[in-house]
């Protein structure tokens, strides 16, 4: 076997990197006054420029821009789609971790008008990212669709302007169909859609609380989620590799979802128009690996046995022995190392320091050369 020369790579990650202190300093000050948006800029050019030249330096083949621009993985791009914004009402998330629960309330969405994309969401930032890198693949993670409808369901949708929920459905692919030619056209030929959905909806907890809030089907949303993103996918551009990673929360080192994939996983890797999938399997939480028996030949696995929730390096034997126990259920051809989920999913982080996360990025790019070549 050999190292792969297209992504996912061998030794990859999923996007999120922990945010140094002088860029948190600067966006406190940002926030008070005391800095100009131009200076705000230019602290976050700063630090993209020295978190690419750290994944360069430790080996790593593809580099993000650590999504230091941004204060939520996902809502910072969603509230930048047209017809979408803040509902003055808030929502409560509880997470969970091994101390105990955390609540997190952050504004439920409204679709109050047409869903389109205007200018470039993130456009600007991959051009930065692309003009910075020399020997890695620059990427773009963005949220994926499902996340839209599943940050509040069809109670968020004003029926004033979709009457018909399958008009909702329609322009919210085309929005993402129309994202997805826009950056290929910027040069992005490495684009990943960050899907927590698709594993939530495997905890029959998160299904329920679906029901709750008035989803007619919980049972069957990962099937309309599938659909929804392959007519986003149905003329990307020929050379760009489409990945998605699923976690079932990350939030300060906390999750909110339990349970294996099973759920999902025949229809999730037999229809989803995706070239490899980012796992989430650091912990028993994440269930087994004999939901990857329905893993068709050329899609790629990249298991995400790292964990970026603590900062105690995983031994290199541990790791190898997990990703042989995988190759019974997928060829070892077919899969890749990355961490667990991002560092920071949001600008807080999880708890754990900046050298404890390059020491997790570097153990991954080790073991990818000594099980792969």
């Amino acid at each position: 076997m050999s190292m792969r020369t297209t992504p996912p790579y061998r030794a990859d990650h999923v996007g999120s990197l922990l945010r140094p202190t002088e860029l948190l300093a600067a966006r406190d000050d940002f926030a008070a006054a005391r800095i100009s948006p131009d200076e705000l800029r230019a602290a976050e050019d700063d630090a993209i420029r020295d978190v690419v030249t750290m994944q360069e330096e430790i080996g790593l083949r593809s580099a993000t821009d650590g999504e230091f621009r941004r204060a939520s993985w996902h809502m910072d791009y969603i509230y930048q789609l047209d017809g979408i914004s803040q509902a003055e009402e808030h929502m409560k998330v509880v997470f969970h971790n091994e101390e105990g629960d955390l609540e997190f309330s952050p504004p439920k969405l409204q679709v109050s008008d047409k869903v389109r994309v205007g200018q470039t969401i993130f456009g600007e930032h991959f051009e930065f990212l692309k003009g910075l890198t020399t020997t890695v693949t620059p990427k773009l993670t963005i949220p994926s669709p499902s996340m839209v409808h599943y940050r509040g369901g069809e109670a968020a949708i004003d029926r004033n302007v979709y009457p018909d929920i399958e008009e909702f459905w329609a322009d919210l692919s085309s929005a993402y169909a129309e994202e997805v030619r826009r950056v290929a056209e910027l040069g992005c030929t490495y684009l990943q859609f960050d899907d927590t959905s698709l594993a939530y909806l495997n905890d029959p907890d998160q299904r329920a609380e679906l029901r709750a809030r008035g989803d007619d089907d919980p049972e069957h949303l990962h099937l309309r989620y599938i659909k929804q993103i392959n007519a986003a996918l149905a003329n990307r551009a020929d050379g760009m590799t489409i990945t998605t990673h699923m976690c079932r929360g990350n939030f300060q080192s906390s999750w909110v979802a339990e349970g294996g994939y099973d759920f999902v996983a025949e229809p999730l890797f037999n229809e989803l128009a995706v070239d490899g999938f980012f796992m989430e399997y650091d912990d028993a939480r994440s269930g087994g690996f004999e939901p990857l028996r329905f893993v068709p030949k050329g899609k790629m696995v990249v298991l995400g046995l790292v964990t970026t929730k603590r900062g105690e390096l995983e031994s290199k034997d541990t790791l190898k022995r997990r990703i042989e126990e995988a190759s019974r259920f997928v060829p070892i051809e077919q899969l890749c190392l990355s961490p667990q989920c991002g560092f920071s999913s949001t600008v807080e982080g999880n708890r754990l320091t900046r050298q404890q996360q390059v020491d997790k990025l570097r153990l991954i790019v080790e073991v990818a050369e000594e099980v792969w070549g």
